[in-house]
């Protein structure tokens, strides 16, 4: 054995040797090929590794997922396979290719962390058909959305100018020309990026695929998927108008049919059963009031005295949210007058105005009403013109065509002379018609909030008094904080403060021309202001010795996270008549897609398509409020579809995960029935078909 051993030995050190050498050889020679596609690939390299940081920066600054691998090997598939086809073009041209695709990038970004800040989601290719309505607000843009941060990402511009410089310089293109196979390192890259898209694929499941096809909760989409992928994935949906007409039509239509029959909105005889019969209608669309705004004082002024007088006099829902999305005030207009949610891509206002919807101001009309609606702002400003016919208004009042522009705040005409001009001519509408229904768009508490100021107008104190002890006579003085003088949240509490004062004129003067005898005011918040959540925290942790914010440590200090500042985006609705004998705050938990059958319970109509139900019709406890983003709210929590998280909203409240199952599943059904009914005009289809049954039975 020994024998053997010793004629082994050096034979196995032999082949030691020779794969030593081999794998030197080898080593070196990789390492050569390496150094060889870093030095002749520069121009690639940092094209895919400046669009890698800024994509990584975006989901940094918004959903703020550092450590989550997914949409980092989702960007850098989608990155590697766009810089594969500039290997296709010579490479004295490439430089044009890949700036191209980084200016696109860096847009991409820029657009992307100002429109988080303002909407806390993505922004759509669909809603460049609504880039015309950013005209007017373009002061907003600039004041409450446009940071130092958004523009971080102009880095890798200047590093691709910089890059492309110095290669020129060094005749890189000139020696690249000579030696590189163009086709071969284009496919070689693109099927690197396939591997990586395959091994990305691997870590989904249904549920992640499902969201992505639905598009509608954007903030998960981009978490998991990263922001190029949900940028194309939004092109496709953004073709949706067009081409969903061509495809999926059955599915939706059965889906539409299933639900409907499985969940009809409840309208059950209560004490506000024909609460409101053939009482007029006065409609206002508070623009931007929040609810935190109702009981608020500074300086022993309360902020909003009329909204104050109204909820304590009228019925007050104070547990009420407004479901909008990117459509914002159009969105609210929407989902008020026909129950269904805001569209998941677009704006349905201005990408399908054209569909069929049941809505109040139609169902008002079947019952007598004259119905009309009025606007300082221009009648093209998210399309009302025309959808304010396909809901069945009988008449726009807006903008210069019916409107003196004579007194100008922020946007337009301002809301007091808004509402002085419209009282003739609601006085007008009275003396012809023996009922109706009025819409009332309120404009000027609109972002930024700070033209209003900026002119002397709003003289509202948002300063805090406090009291000095000198520490040697023990003599006690008072002193005055900016506290939020100066601040965007300080601006929107004056105007607030205006808009109310407005109002309560507005109130008045209807008032005085009997025109309340027989009317009844409903009034909603359209939307919260859309302030950071940075602004709510300096509000109620203000110090004002240092005229600064308290740190987290400090016992004083109240914290104020992200779901209680979703929680505080609830707006205000109010049902007020001059003598009316309801008086009472409603705390069940209220979406707008509960408005149309909750007032058609008091007026006498039922809109079969609403989402919601009459909220005096259903049991206690028992609504759910879905937002456009997935997440949900009941009387008992809140969840975050996106990170899937809790919160209880009642101490010591049981919550089943399969109760929080079916609320989920719930919330998705509807969120995907709505969207469909949009899309493939499913109520225009549906009538259409009955009709056609009908038609065929008599005649059989």
């Amino acid at each position: 054995m020994k024998q053997f051993f010793d004629e082994l030995k050096p034979k196995v050190n032999k082949i030691y040797k020779k794969s030593k050498k081999e794998l030197v050889r080898y080593t070196k020679r990789l390492h050569k090929e390496f150094k060889k596609y870093l030095n002749t690939n520069i121009l690639f390299m940092t094209f895919v590794i400046s669009s890698l940081i800024n994509t990584s920066m975006l989901r940094f600054f918004t959903v703020k997922n550092y450590f989550d691998i997914s949409p980092l090997i989702a960007d850098l598939a989608v990155i590697v396979i766009i810089g594969a086809f500039g290997y296709f073009i010579k490479p004295k041209h490439q430089f044009k290719y890949y700036f191209s695709w980084s200016t696109l990038i860096v847009l991409l970004c820029i657009i992307n962390s100002m429109y988080y800040k303002n909407y806390l989601s993505y922004a759509s290719v669909s809603l460049l058909a609504t880039s015309l309505q950013l005209i007017g607000v373009s002061d907003a843009v600039v004041e409450n959305i446009m940071e130092l941060k958004d523009f971080s990402f102009l880095w890798q511009i200047a590093a691709m100018l910089f890059v492309n410089y110095t290669l020129k310089k060094r005749d890189y293109y000139e020696k690249v020309s000579k030696i590189e196979i163009g086709k071969v390192r284009a496919l070689n890259t693109i099927v690197v990026g396939l591997i990586l898209v395959g091994f990305f694929i691997s870590t989904l499941n249904s549920v992640d695929i499902s969201r992505l096809g639905k598009q509608w909760n954007r903030e998960y989409i981009v978490m998991k998927f990263g922001i190029l992928t949900y940028q194309a994935n939004d092109i496709i949906a953004s073709l949706e108008p067009k081409i969903s007409p061509l495809f999926g039509y059955d599915d939706a239509a059965k889906e539409f049919r299933d639900y409907y029959e499985e969940n009809e909105s409840v309208i059950k005889v209560n004490e506000y059963t024909n609460y409101l019969k053939d009482k007029n209608i006065i409609a206002i669309h508070a623009e931007s009031i929040q609810n935190f705004l109702i009981g608020l004082e500074f300086n022993g002024v309360e902020v909003t005295p009329t909204l104050n007088k109204l909820a304590k006099e009228g019925v007050y829902f104070s547990n009420f949210y407004a479901q909008d999305s990117t459509g914002t005030s159009s969105d609210s207009e929407f989902t008020f007058n026909t129950g269904l949610m805001p569209a998941s891509s677009g704006t349905v206002f201005i990408s399908y105005f054209d569909r069929e919807y049941v809505a109040t101001p139609q169902l008002l009309k079947n019952l007598g009403y004259y119905t009309f609606s009025m606007h300082a702002n221009n009648g093209t400003y998210w399309n009302r013109e025309e959808m304010h016919k396909n809901l069945g208004y009988d008449k726009f009042f807006y903008y210069k065509k019916d409107y003196v522009i004579d007194e100008v705040i922020g946007l337009g005409l301002s809301d007091k002379s808004f509402f002085k001009q419209s009282v003739p001519k609601i006085s007008e509408i009275n003396d012809t018609y023996d009922k109706w229904y009025g819409l009332m768009i309120m404009l000027t508490n609109h972002t930024p909030f700070s033209d209003i100021v900026d002119k002397g107008i709003a003289t509202y104190d948002v300063s805090m008094p406090y009291e000095v002890v000198d520490p040697e006579t023990g003599e006690v003085t008072t002193e005055i904080a900016p506290y939020l003088e100066g601040t965007k949240l300080g601006n929107y509490i004056k105007s607030a403060h205006y808009a109310d004062e407005a109002l309560g004129e507005f109130i008045e003067q209807l008032d005085s021309e009997g025109l309340l005898d027989n009317t009844a005011i409903v009034l909603y918040g359209d939307h919260d202001a859309k302030l950071s959540r940075n602004e709510f925290i300096r509000m109620y942790n203000y110090d004002p010795t240092t005229k600064g914010i308290l740190s987290s440590d400090d016992p004083n200090y109240i914290d104020f996270d992200e779901i209680d500042y979703e929680l505080n985006r609830k707006v205000p609705f109010i049902i007020w008549m001059k003598d009316g004998n309801k008086t009472r705050e409603v705390t069940e938990v209220m979406g707008m897609y509960n408005v149309a059958n909750t007032l058609g319970n008091m007026l006498g109509f039922k809109n079969d398509y609403a989402l919601g139900s009459d909220i005096f019709s259903i049991e206690p406890d028992t609504n759910l409020v879905v937002f456009p983003s997935g997440n949900w709210i009941t009387n008992k929590m809140y969840y975050d579809a996106t990170k899937e998280t809790t919160r209880l909203l009642v101490q010591d409240a049981s919550i089943s995960v399969e109760e929080i199952n079916a609320n989920q599943l719930k919330a998705e059904e509807m969120l995907s029935v709505s969207n469909n009914i949009i899309v493939y005009d499913l109520i225009k289809k549906s009538r259409e078909q009955s009709e056609l049954l009908n038609e065929y039975l008599e005649e059989n």
